[in-house]
């Protein structure tokens, strides 16, 4: 599912016109990013939760040039799911 597909369903489920929905969408996207960015985590009961993890400093190789390289502690964003939601995933997924 794409941003799109999830406007144009927003759009026919609630009546409110794509234009909005669409603004809607990228107003949320662009305050979760920036709140990530401040060092802050997002909090949505029922849904999961944004947040920082951070790595730890490691060492790691460069193949081409056959020499090992140092990469430094960084932060990443991630998303964890809340329990009734991956519970939810869980039990509906068809395996294959």
């Amino acid at each position: 599912m794409t941003k799109a597909d999830i406007v144009s369903s927003i759009s026919d489920k609630s009546g409110i016109e794509k234009a909005d929905v669409l603004a809607t969408v990228e107003a949320f996207m662009s305050e979760v990013k920036g709140a990530l960015e401040q060092g802050d985590n997002v909090y949505l009961r029922g849904f999961g939760s944004f947040i920082i993890k951070t790595r730890a400093e490691k060492t790691g190789r460069n193949i081409s040039k056959n020499t090992t390289i140092k990469i430094p502690a960084h932060n990443i964003p991630a998303f964890k799911p809340a329990k009734t939601f991956a519970e939810g995933v869980k039990n509906n997924v068809l395996v294959k």
